[in-house]
């Protein structure tokens, strides 16, 4: 209800002689209702502490558990990567050549630039080596190389001569015939007796990267006449301890988005491949072009490997498992590294749950002791249907879900990506403040600094409230900057998966 004229009272209000509540001296300042604005007779409990009604809302800490921070000196960061050890080819073209009686075959090398500088091929006259089938892989023969003939050029065609060792021209397999038919590895070398040794050698080479940090800035504000506004507010941080704040509330927050971020920035990087993007700020800003930078995401999907579609919707359980024993086969290929990561959605995390618990119901014996033999089957007993960590063929992995690819308003929005599995491997670096080579993980993240200037976290204040007399503005503006990269180095050992 709400007063009718000024002074007076409606019918239905009546005054307590008493301070009593009672429902005919209830004031109603509801302003939707007709009510007035001014302060209310009762005044409602309040809670000062805010509802933490999403969690630790806080993303980072991924980037801290599996890399390592770097600074800087100059505005790239250049690496070199070890390339593989032993000579092979893919998809050269082999023939067997014409003659009654002959052993000799005809293989032809296609090699770029790009693949040997030198333009000389890697395999030399006396080796060993051994061709099988692009399409199967069954199909095998071995040949010891008599000659090798360089037609140089951009483009080399060395073309070997070879002896076959268990079969003739006449009955040199059909799936070995033809152009990019087959592919070939160096086994070994054969010579005989009093012969001269190895012509030539192979010099070893390497595939070198780089990336360039970005400047990631952020700003918040406020006027001189809000900060005189006193009102405190108990708030929960996002390490689990409280606290009062004042009006630099927001700014705790916007420190707490520009953290998050730093991170993100860090995954879901981009170098810009479009020529001449320039980036202007406001009407004196100036302009600048843009480059980018290579993500951890970007990393993987240009050098690593990318498995779509894990588990499938069909069955999670056994069709996870044949999945993963794929993506185990490749890791062979790579590193080999022992000991991985994996950082998982909700939906992917769960079909490894699947995956592993279905074992238990597929006779393997040592699961099915985890499931039944550590439990006495109490009314009481609370079961575990997930697992942190498991072991297949020589590998081990660590599972966790990764709040990131969860999160509703990040990598939650949407399914392309499902996870990344990172190794724990390390590699050797020379650290710059230590002044030695130290052992590091594979994810490096690199910061601008130097002896005067460092840049992997700088805040400041100006204006001329809160303490700053830097400008006649009559407000507070904490500023914000990073400017940074992450170096993927052997990302052939890291996996993303992606949506089907």
């Amino acid at each position: 209800m709400s007063f009718t004229t000024s002074g007076s009272f409606p019918a239905s209000l009546v005054p307590a002689q008493n301070r009593m509540a009672l429902q005919s001296n209830y004031l109603n300042f509801d302003s939707a209702t007709g009510g007035g604005t001014f302060a209310q007779q009762y005044l409602p409990e309040l809670y000062e502490a805010e509802v933490e009604r999403y969690g630790n809302r806080t993303l980072s800490g991924f980037l801290r558990m599996v890399g390592a921070e770097m600074p800087m000196t100059s505005d790239q960061v250049i690496w070199s990567e070890q390339n593989r050890l032993h000579v092979a080819y893919r998809g050269v073209t082999a023939a067997a050549v014409a003659g009654a009686g002959s052993t000799n075959i005809t293989v032809t090398l296609n090699i770029t630039a790009a693949e040997n500088p030198s333009l000389n091929g890697a395999i030399r006259q006396g080796q060993t080596i051994l061709l099988s089938d692009v399409a199967t892989g069954l199909v095998t023969a071995k040949a010891l190389v008599q000659t090798v003939t360089s037609t140089g050029g951009g483009i080399t065609n060395d073309i070997l001569t070879c002896s076959l060792y268990e079969t003739t021209a006449a009955a040199f397999p059909a799936g070995l015939v033809g152009a990019a038919a087959c592919n070939v590895f160096v086994y070994g070398a054969e010579f005989g007796k009093g012969m001269v040794g190895m012509e030539g050698s192979i010099e070893p080479n390497f595939t070198q990267f780089s990336n360039s940090p970005i400047i990631i800035k952020d700003k918040y504000s406020i006027n001189g006449s809000d900060t005189a506004q006193i009102g405190w507010v108990e708030v929960a941080t996002e390490d689990g301890t409280s606290g009062y704040l004042w009006y630099l509330k927001s700014e705790s927050e916007t420190r707490l988005r520009f953290e998050d971020y730093l991170e993100m920035s860090m995954i879901e990087g981009e170098l810009m491949t479009n020529a001449n993007v320039a980036f202007q700020y406001g009407p004196t800003g100036g302009s600048s072009t843009v480059k980018g930078t290579e993500g951890l995401f970007a990393a993987i999907e240009a050098r690593g490997n990318v498995y779509s579609g894990f588990s499938g919707a069909a069955a999670p359980g056994a069709g996870a498992l044949g999945d993963f024993d794929e993506i185990l086969k490749n890791l062979d290929k790579q590193g080999a590294i022992e000991e991985n990561m994996l950082f998982l959605s909700r939906a992917t995390a769960l079909d490894f749950d699947d995956m592993i618990a279905a074992q238990a119901g597929g006779g393997y014996a040592s699961t099915a002791a985890a499931s039944y033999g550590l439990f006495d089957n109490e009314a009481e007993m609370a079961l575990n249907f997930g697992f942190s960590g498991f072991r297949r063929g020589s590998y081990d992995f660590y599972k966790t879900d990764w709040k990131y690819l969860n999160d509703a308003s990040t990598r939650g929005l949407d399914k392309e990506i499902d996870g990344v599995l990172v190794p724990a491997g390390t590699t050797t670096v020379y650290d710059q403040m230590l002044g030695s080579n130290i052992r590091r993980p594979f994810l490096h993240v690199r910061y601008r600094a130097s002896e005067t200037e460092d840049r992997r976290f700088k805040n400041w204040i100006t204006g001329s409230v809160g303490g700053a007399y830097t400008s006649d503005l009559d407000a507070m503006e904490v500023h914000f900057l990073s400017e940074r990269c992450l170096v993927t180095q052997a990302a052939n050992n890291f996996v993303l998966f992606k949506g089907a």
